[in-house]
């Protein structure tokens, strides 16, 4: 779609469609016309609900900043009273709600046409997109035969393959950031709470998840965030308030040259794949280019201890999910409900105790003081910003990750596995802190490669200013996957 109109962004299409270039409505065509054709390959977009855009159409649209640009938003979460979900899970098929969610309501405001959903693995678990309510693996318009990341994959390889302009995710361990890596797009998650979360919902796993964006630009993301930010009536907590504003904050450079902590292994110091790690250097003489001052560094936090916890909370968050399905239905759990991660995370949770489960968000909370320190130390003086990969290998295959085993603990932390694959994101879930990733590597055989910046908690303004400068610097607009 941008292509087609030689735009660079949905910044760049909104423009088209207010200088009267393009209709919205022929942009709504052009997206469906792309779903029929892609997504018997690629599996990213479900419950197309063409009648409620038309309303919408109808109806006449918001002036935001994105009017007229068709949209996905993720089959997970994001209430809408017209776009009902199946949640990534046969149990939860064709659910439906009495109104929308916040977020959604903020999404709409800006004028986008929301017409279907995009996939998601079932619970939002893990860093592949594979959920048997969707009859099969969301794939890598990239390369089909690799995944295009998770949990918000299908809006990734949807905005990646050129079907919607940007799209809705959310991200309780990686899962904008992720998707992002794989597919060549920019991913940022928020501080904690920096987005609404409700009415339907206080705070997701423990705090940990929040909603965000996949686009082709840090602007993007900007306007988005912009359009969406602050806590809604009842919210159990509220992120520091914001100086001037996302998209004010990414049109100008960082207001001092920072200072960076380069991490070019695991943050406990495991060697990750070659081509990350020379993603991460090239990104480190960048910045060094640009000004900052790069130190190579590891974060001294208790990062194991954090995961367990991490897989801890999910997998209680799993099972109460689960249940409340289930009490809503009025029977119990049958055969096929479920994947088998799934009822490995709901066997996990009935060995944990309530004093368990609080001990877990207890040792969440201490991580991110221990974040907090390595940012901040006692006397100043610690990093601006943490630099590592995304991911500690490029894209993995499709079928790595698939939800057959029922050994939960093993899909999130055994060897080979999640934690392995994805060792950096869920960090900043965990302490809060806003994080993003940036497509500025390719790998060997041709996949993206995302690279991780981190600032400290509430510091989104500069953490969004650095990211635009370094797209300035070295804008990745021109690489698009060959299924586009």
């Amino acid at each position: 779609m941008l292509r087609d109109l030689d735009c660079k962004d949905a910044t760049d299409l909104a423009a088209r469609v207010a200088a009267r270039e393009v209709s919205p409505a022929e942009l709504l065509d052009q997206a469906l016309a792309a779903v029929d054709r892609l997504n018997p390959r690629l599996n990213a977009v479900t419950l197309v609900q063409e009648g409620a855009a038309r309303r919408a159409l109808d109806a006449g649209l918001p002036w935001g900043p994105f009017r007229g640009l068709p949209f996905l938003i993720k089959d997970l979460g994001c209430e809408a009273v017209e776009f009902p979900a199946h949640n990534a899970s046969r149990l939860l098929a064709d659910t439906r709600w009495s109104g929308d969610s916040t977020i959604f309501a903020r999404m709409r405001a800006t004028g986008v046409v929301t017409f279907g959903r995009s996939t998601s693995p079932e619970g939002g678990i893990g860093a592949a997109t594979e959920a048997a309510v969707y009859g099969g693996p969301t794939r890598n318009p990239w390369n089909p035969g690799h995944t295009p990341g998770g949990s918000s994959g299908g809006a990734a390889a949807a905005v990646a393959a050129g079907i919607v302009p940007l799209a809705h995710g959310s991200d309780g361990g990686g899962s904008v950031r992720i998707p992002a890596a794989c597919c060549g797009l920019f991913g940022m998650k928020p501080t904690r709470a920096r987005l609404p979360d409700g009415p339907y919902s206080g705070e997701g796993w423990g705090g940990m998840a929040i909603d965000g964006f996949l686009t082709w630009s840090v602007r993007d993301t900007a306007a988005m965030l912009d359009a969406c930010h602050g806590a809604d009536p009842g919210a159990p907590y509220h992120a520091p308030p914001l100086r001037e504003g996302f998209l004010q904050a990414a049109a100008r450079p960082p207001r001092r040259r920072l200072r960076v902590m380069m991490c070019d292994t695991t943050f406990t110091g495991a060697p990750i794949h070659p081509d990350c790690a020379r993603a991460v250097h090239d990104a480190a003489r960048l910045l060094e280019d640009l000004g900052h001052h790069v130190e190579p560094g590891r974060p001294d936090a208790d990062i194991a201890g954090m995961m367990r916890a991490w897989t801890d909370i999910v997998a209680c968050g799993t099972a109460l999910g689960i249940r409340e399905a289930l009490q809503r239905r009025g029977r119990s759990l049958q055969p096929g409900d479920v994947e088998g991660v799934a009822r490995g995370a709901m066997a996990h949770a009935a060995t944990l105790s309530g004093a368990d489960y609080l001990a877990a968000v207890s040792t969440i909370h201490d991580f991110g003081r221990q974040m907090a320190a390595v940012f901040d130390p006692e006397g100043g003086g610690g990093p601006d910003i943490l630099l590592s990969a995304t991911l500690a290998e490029p894209p993995a295959r499709v079928g790595r990750f698939a939800h057959t085993s029922e050994d939960y603990l093993h899909f999130r932390l055994g060897a080979g596995m999640t934690f392995d694959y994805s060792p950096f994101t869920a960090a900043f879930n965990a302490s809060g802190q806003p994080a993003a990733s940036l497509p500025l590597g390719m790998s060997g055989t041709g996949l993206p490669i995302g690279v991780h910046l981190a600032a400290r908690f509430g510091a989104d303004e500069e953490l969004i200013a650095l990211c635009a400068e370094l797209e300035r610097a070295a804008p990745w607009h021109a690489r698009r996957p060959p299924l586009a």
